[in-house]
Formats: structure tokens, C-alpha cells, sequence
């Protein structure tokens, strides 16, 4: 799940339907609230702790720490692949991105039917919001924190959804080639640290906090709140997310074009070609997976989720 995480257009979601886990993530994910959290918090006090252990098990707690054990390791190991391949061979990688979100949108927009006004009306929206968005990203020059912070419960929300990548998302915020870079400089400063090292930890941890912070109130808020929609219009909220992706085409092309210099004038054919080349490969990979999961069908209301 943290390789396809990391990954703008394969979703970590779909791995966990391939697996077999996403009702048991999806419930564990969900059963994190405030009060659950109180009750964890309250075990420092010796005659509270039968309680915060039992809210510890209603949250799953063992699955979260092995599964986010695999995904942070998977994440930090092949974002830093991917920041010396965006900084290397920018119009290449992009243009693997660009194939990886157009395989998913075509591949997601089968599993459902827009047959009624408010299916198109949210598909309609979705598309727009992440065209808009991507535009906008572009135009960013410097990420700031509290957008950095908005990235990151955005980002966790994709986890509820099969198909609708974390990463994409972030490259929808303009925020996945720095987000991708600081994380890298912050764990070779904490390499640096541990082998008796100086190094500056400060300047690329600060981003990082807040991005993990965004991560969690996203696990308490924007999850639980796509949840709900699922549950009370969940072929329109289905059509929404799913929108996103196909508006969030824009992103890549822009990235390409700001990583040439920021004008169209740089796209020659040689250029355009390995740009469709590498879009062909991505979308050949996630075919691949799609068949492999046998199809990615939508999530089911949360009736069929244990609470």
C-alpha cells in the first residue's frame, strides 16, 4: 500500500481491496474519534487503563502499527526514487504520472452509471474543482504550512476510496515534488543523527510535523465525513471522488511545463513523445493491477464495515 501510495494515480485503497483488508482498514480508521482518543489518553492514570487498552482494541490498534510500519517504509523508499527521477528526468516521470491517472479515471468511470442528474451534477463538480485546483497549483511558488497542513488531511482521505491516490492529490496541490524532497532530507538527517552525524533536523522536520498533524485530523474529520456521504449518497459521492481524478489530468501537464521552464514553447516533439511514451507505460501498469484485483468494485456502505 505505501509503494502504490506513493504513486500519484495507483491507489493504496486498491491494494487493500487485492489484499483483502480494506473492510478491516476502513472500520479500524473509522473507529478513531475523539472520544476513543480521550479514553487512550486517560490510561496515563493507573485506574483508567483496562479502559484506554480496550479503546486501544476497538481501534485495531496492532493492524494500524503493522500496516503503517509497511507503508512508511514503502513510502520513504520510493519517494526517494521518485525525487531523484523528478529532478533527473522530470518530463519522463510526469508523464508516467499522466498515464497512471488516465488508466485509473478510465478504469474507475466503468464502475459507474451517471444515471441520474445528481451523479452527473457531482461528476460535473469534481472534475471542475480538480481542474481549477491543479491550475492554481501551478501558480504556487513557495508551499506554506497551513497548505502543507491541508495536504496532508486531504491526502489520508484517500485511503477510504479504492482508485483515488494520496499522491494525486498532492500533485493537485502542487505539493508532491516538495513534500517528496523534504521527506527525503528528513530522513537522511535522522540517518545522519543516528550514525553520530550533525545534522540540521529542524527545517525539514517542521513540514513534516505539520503534514503528519493535517494526516491525523483528516483520519478524524475528512474520513469519517467521505464515510458518511458513501454511506447516505454513495453513487454520487463515488462519482464526485472518482471526477476528481479525471480533472487532476491538468496537473501533470503543468508540472511538465514548470519543470521546462514554465512555457508551452518547450514542448517539441521529441519532448511530447517521451512525454506519451511514459504514459503508455504507466497506463499499461495500472491495467495491470486492475486486472490483477479482479476489477476494482466501489466500496460498499459502511453497513457491510463492522463499527
Amino acid at each position: 500500500m505505501g509503494a502504490a501510495d506513493a504513486v500519484p494515480g495507483v491507489s493504496g485503497g486498491t491494494i487493500a481491496l487485492i489484499t483483502g483488508i480494506y473492510q478491516r482498514l476502513i472500520s479500524a480508521l473509522t473507529a478513531i474519534d475523539p472520544r476513543r482518543l480521550r479514553r487512550i489518553v486517560s490510561g496515563f492514570r493507573s485506574e483508567q487503563r483496562s479502559d484506554a487498552v480496550a479503546a486501544l482494541r476497538e481501534i485495531d490498534i496492532g493492524f494500524l502499527i503493522a500496516l503503517g510500519a509497511g507503508v512508511g517504509t514503502a513510502v520513504v523508499t520510493i519517494l526517494r526514487v521518485l525525487t531523484v527521477l523528478l529532478s533527473s528526468a522530470p518530463v519522463a516521470t510526469y508523464g508516467f504520472f499522466f498515464g497512471l491517472i488516465a488508466a485509473s479515471a478510465f478504469v474507475l468511470y466503468s464502475e459507474i452509471s451517471l444515471s441520474t442528474r445528481g451523479e452527473k451534477t457531482a461528476a460535473i463538480t469534481g472534475v471542475l474543482i480538480a481542474f481549477s485546483l491543479s491550475g492554481y497549483a501551478a501558480t504556487v511558488t513557495q508551499p506554506t504550512l497551513p497548505l502543507v497542513f491541508v495536504a496532508g488531511a486531504v491526502a489520508i482521505s484517500a485511503m477510504v476510496l479504492p482508485g483515488v491516490s494520496g499522491s494525486l492529490l498532492l500533485i493537485m496541490l502542487g505539493q508532491y515534488e516538495y513534500l517528496s524532497r523534504t521527506l527525503t532530507a528528513f530522513t537522511d538527517a535522522l540517518g545522519a543523527i543516528v550514525t553520530g552525524q550533525r545534522a540540521v533536523l529542524v527545517e525539514p522536520g517542521v513540514p513534516i510535523t505539520v503534514f503528519l498533524s493535517g494526516g491525523v485530523v483528516g483520519l478524524v474529520t475528512v474520513a469519517h465525513t467521505i464515510r458518511w456521504a458513501l454511506d447516505s449518497y454513495r453513487e454520487a459521492t463515488t462519482a464526485f471522488l472518482i471526477s476528481l481524478i479525471v480533472g487532476a489530468l491538468r496537473a501533470p501537464i503543468e508540472q511538465t511545463e514548470l519543470a521546462l521552464g514554465g512555457s508551452v514553447q518547450w514542448w517539441t516533439p521529441t519532448i511530447g513523445g517521451l512525454f506519451v511514451g511514459s504514459a503508455v507505460v504507466g497506463a499499461v501498469v495500472v491495467i495491470a493491477i486492475d486486472q490483477l484485483a479482479g476489477g476494482v468494485t466501489s466500496p460498499q456502505p459502511s453497513s457491510t464495515v463492522s463499527s
